[in-house]
């Protein structure tokens, strides 16, 4: 019997990690619903606790996407039995680019930050687009239950989930509102990132519409619209849609 939305938690409680959360239950493809356990979104798992990895080996998860950047995964490493780590490598350019404002001597504004966010998430449409492919070829290889993360689970994973709940036919204002899920769930670590504006705290720890919407405005001049991005950018052919279906959707 399929598991419901009735019996199943999307977020899923964690000691190590804040933003977990099952994709599963969405409307997809010819009214086809995500199946449930299979696939999962993150923040990071470096710090998992012994309780944690029992959770995730009672769901089945047996791999990890991690598309954190190689400085980030080693400060913040893992190596968990019966969880495979494949590094899908996008370096947060945000943070690089934020601190080179500051270096130079400039105070980091809200605007400023909103509009390095912005960049960041076109940033994924183009020059990291063959590190997304990545994940959808694990998928398609049906290697999981599988969860794929970042540091905050909220911009290159929320980017990926966006991409894969549309691949499965969900529709853009579902795909919003599980982007948007991040600012109730996750919770931000206490050292500061610098001396920051609260303000800018904000707008670099919570996702915002306009940062979703930048790099699919982007998808749209340079590809046409999702489906064409899909398949140009991401490899889904006519069969590989239909393959991800079948793995991912009841029914």
């Amino acid at each position: 019997m399929t598991p419901s939305p009735t019996t199943l938690s999307r977020s899923i409680a964690l000691e190590g990690a804040s933003n977990f959360r099952d994709l599963g239950g969405y409307q997809g493809l010819d009214g086809r619903s995500v199946r449930w356990r299979q696939l999962f979104r993150s923040d990071h798992l470096a710090k998992l606790s012994q309780q944690d990895l029992q959770t995730l080996g009672g769901m089945g998860v047996v791999s990890s996407a991690d598309f954190r950047g190689v400085q980030e995964s080693a400060q913040l490493a893992y190596a968990w039995p019966g969880l495979e780590r494949h590094a899908l490598v996008v370096e947060p350019s945000v943070v690089q680019r934020s601190q080179a404002i500051l270096q130079a001597g400039r105070q980091l504004t809200e605007a400023d930050t909103v509009g390095l966010m912005q960049d960041t998430y076109r940033s994924f449409v183009v020059e990291y687009a063959p590190r997304f492919a990545q994940l959808f070829q694990m998928l398609l290889a049906g290697q999981g239950p599988l969860v794929f993360h970042c540091t905050a689970g909220k911009d290159r994973t929320g980017w990926a989930a966006a991409l894969l709940l549309t691949a499965l036919g969900v529709d853009e204002q579902t795909v919003m509102q599980d982007y948007l899920l991040t600012n109730a769930l996750y919770r931000r670590p206490d050292a500061g990132l610098w001396d920051a504006d609260p303000a800018v705290l904000d707008v670099l720890w919570r996702v915002q519409e306009s940062y979703l919407a930048a790099a699919t405005e982007l998808v749209h001049k340079e590809f046409g619209g999702m489906q064409a991005y899909l398949s140009q950018a991401m490899g889904l052919d006519a069969a590989a849609r239909q393959r991800l279906a079948e793995l991912y959707l009841e029914g």
